[in-house]
């Protein structure tokens, strides 16, 4: 077994990963207590726990480098050239009621680059990470490369809060539109673990609005997608974190282009 104190970025973010997975696993089910945050939004004691087994790895592997968790905030000088971003339990809401619908994101950015990012489903045991170059999926001790492909037709469209861009564009509006229903077919899952998924293969797509630059929910999956091979671009085709925002993640780029026209036809770029 690696030691973590010698492991590469890469070999890090996934070992982080499965710490706060294997938290997030043994906590499902029990009573579990509520911290209240923001408009509504809410942390459970095993987001907490997942996150401090996480952080436990960072520090000890990397006490130098900077870290932002959903949970705790950001630690580390504020223009770190290396910042952890942690998203312990994304999912908590699924979580909460029992349903197994979560990931758990590790990604360290490196300047403006995420360079090493894992994306871990505590119950299927799967870890889908990246060393910035290529993509994979571990399950059993076994690496596969990630494949995207456009075959299943099924998009995943992020309809949680914030909505920056509405009412000129409404992520929901997609799943109204005739052009969407006569070539996709959508779904919710409500998780980021459906990100992973396009770089999979197990999604044609994910569409999602908000402003996602150094986004612990979103990192980690944004850096599968590109490395293995897919189109990435914010929400009118345009480079990521740029203009509107957003995120379109398709598996190629006829998915990707019937998409921005579909945003397009709502929310034209230049309104």
């Amino acid at each position: 077994m690696i030691s973590m104190s010698t492991a590469s970025d890469a070999q890090l973010a996934l070992g982080a990963a499965q710490a706060g997975a294997a938290v997030v696993r043994d906590m499902y089910g029990t009573s579990l207590s509520r911290v209240e945050k923001s408009g509504g939004d809410f942390a459970t004691a095993a987001d907490l726990a997942a996150e401090k087994a996480i952080l436990d790895v960072l520090r000890t592997a990397r006490p130098d480098d900077a870290v932002t968790g959903e949970e705790s905030g950001q630690s580390g000088a504020a223009g770190a050239e290396r910042r952890w971003l942690v998203d312990p339990l994304c999912g908590t809401l699924n979580y909460a009621v029992q349903n197994m619908l979560v990931a758990v994101n590790v990604a360290l950015r490196v300047g403006s680059r995420t360079t090493a990012a894992a994306s871990a489903d505590p119950f299927s045991g799967e870890v889908f990470w990246t060393d910035g170059r290529s993509a994979r999926v571990r399950g059993d001790g076994v690496d596969e490369e990630l494949s995207p492909s456009p075959g299943s037709r099924l998009v995943d469209v992020n309809l949680d809060a914030p909505f920056p861009n509405a009412p000129d564009f409404r992520a929901v509006s997609l799943l109204a539109a005739p052009g969407f229903a006569e070539r996709f077919r959508p779904r919710v899952v409500s998780t980021t673990l459906a990100v992973a998924w396009v770089a999979a293969g197990r999604r044609a797509a994910y569409v999602t609005d908000g402003d996602l630059r150094d986004s612990v929910h979103f990192a980690a999956g944004i850096a599968l997608c590109e490395a293995a091979g897919c189109v990435v671009t914010g929400i009118h085709g345009q480079p990521l974190h740029t203009g509107a925002g957003g995120l379109i993640a398709a598996a190629d780029r006829e998915t990707h282009a019937a998409l921005v026209e579909l945003v397009r036809e709502q929310a034209p770029a230049d309104r």
